[in-house]
């Protein structure tokens, strides 16, 4: 069997090129791809963001809310687009915000925010390794001047340090503004690095840009602990009678319940302790154009609750590495920037708020599932909404 190039013309961003590739792959493969090939996005926008350009998946989105936010960035009633194909979702979104809303809203805080990238080192034996983390940090603002030379947004915050052996494993922890930030980040790294590889006074037998410790884009407990993205913090005291009224449930229902399910996502190695986190990430990055790929990274967090004084029900859930952006990426192409303009996160200054919403909309989505699974709504909603029979 012959391979077969994909066709590459000298203008590779052209309706014409994206016609022909089509035209290509229905000649090879028998697949129409009318659908694919049905767009808004003029293809000459598109040279950061893909390549062999041939149309575009169309994603359904729904709108959910309104949600009362009282954050640091975020503040006001938001309507949060959704993109989804799982019926019931949306509408599940909606009335766990309905909830919060009618409860007085969701108080959402940024605590910290860090992109990292992780170089590796290795020396003849541990005690030169020892001395090299000795130099590094009495080198530490030149290293920091060398990394910041590349760009205009990154500031190099902290290098953490963990020594395996004869290995030095860094994290380089930097603020990206609103960029998600690994390139940016990467970038500045591996400048620095050939500042270090140049001036290190031990001899380094082997070096690596990455040796894995920053958990880019896979799931990690570390990221519990120290934060990559943004660790966002989303609580709300919803009222007893708003629960009892909207999901025919209780505080101390939902209470019982929690103790219960978090000792089963501890059996399981879950990586969120809650009911699902990532529905509504993943939905919201790809109405908003962020990298798909970070909901492993931005899905991981924890769920608290707490029967207040008065018989209503704290609700919280922290998640340590939301990795989001309103510059770059996807971010910028039409119907994502028409989505976060929706939001009033379109450009600079507004990741923190775009977080903050991310925040809000897992707290409302969590609610509304665990109230649906205690008075057994969970399958028939399904089997009204969800189901293409």
């Amino acid at each position: 069997m012959t391979r077969t190039p994909i066709p590459r013309f000298e203008d590779n961003y052209s309706e014409e090129a994206a016609k022909a590739r089509r035209e290509f792959l229905t000649q090879h493969t028998g697949a129409s791809l009318q659908h694919t090939g049905t767009y808004s996005l003029p293809p000459e926008s598109l040279k950061s963001n893909t390549e062999n350009f041939i149309g575009v998946v169309q994603m359904p989105v729904g709108v959910a809310g309104p949600v009362l936010i009282h954050g640091e960035h975020a503040q006001g009633w938001f309507y949060v687009p959704l993109a989804t194909t799982e019926g019931t979702l949306v509408a599940s979104y909606s009335r766990g915000m309905r909830m919060v809303s009618e409860s007085g809203g969701v108080k959402v805080t940024v605590a910290e925010e860090f992109m990292q990238r992780a170089p590796l080192f290795e020396f003849d034996d541990a005690r030169a390794a020892k001395r090299f983390l000795n130099w590094l940090n009495e080198n530490l603002q030149t290293v920091k001047a060398e990394a910041e030379k590349t760009t205009g947004f990154g500031k190099l915050e902290h290098i953490q340090t963990w020594q395996v052996a004869r290995m030095v494993y860094t994290r380089f922890n930097y603020t990206t503004g609103d960029a998600a930030g690994q390139n940016m980040c990467g970038k500045a790294t591996h400048a620095a690095c050939q500042w270090v590889l140049k001036n290190s006074p031990e001899a380094i037998t082997y070096f690596a840009l990455s040796g894995a410790i920053e958990t880019d884009k896979k799931h990690s407990h570390m990221n519990l602990l120290h934060s990559r993205g943004k660790r966002v913090i989303a609580e709300a005291t919803i009222q007893r009678e708003v629960l009892q009224r909207l999901a025919r449930t209780t505080p101390e229902t939902i209470f019982k319940q929690r103790q219960r399910s978090a000792i089963g996502a501890q059996l399981a190695g879950s990586a969120y302790s809650g009911p699902h986190s990532a529905n509504g990430i993943a939905a919201l990055f790809i109405a908003t154009g962020q990298d798909e790929a970070n909901v492993v990274e931005s899905h991981t967090g924890m769920v608290f609750m707490d029967i207040t004084a008065n018989g209503d029900l704290y609700f919280s859930v922290t998640l340590p590495s939301v990795i989001c952006a309103t510059k770059g990426g996807g971010t910028g192409l039409a119907t994502q920037a028409e989505c976060l303009r929706m939001l009033g996160c379109e450009g600079s200054g507004k990741a923190r708020k775009l977080a903050e919403i991310v925040g809000a909309t897992v707290l409302a989505g969590d609610l509304s599932l665990l109230s649906a699974i205690l008075a057994d709504e969970w399958v028939s909603s399904h089997d009204a909404y969800g189901r293409n029979r």
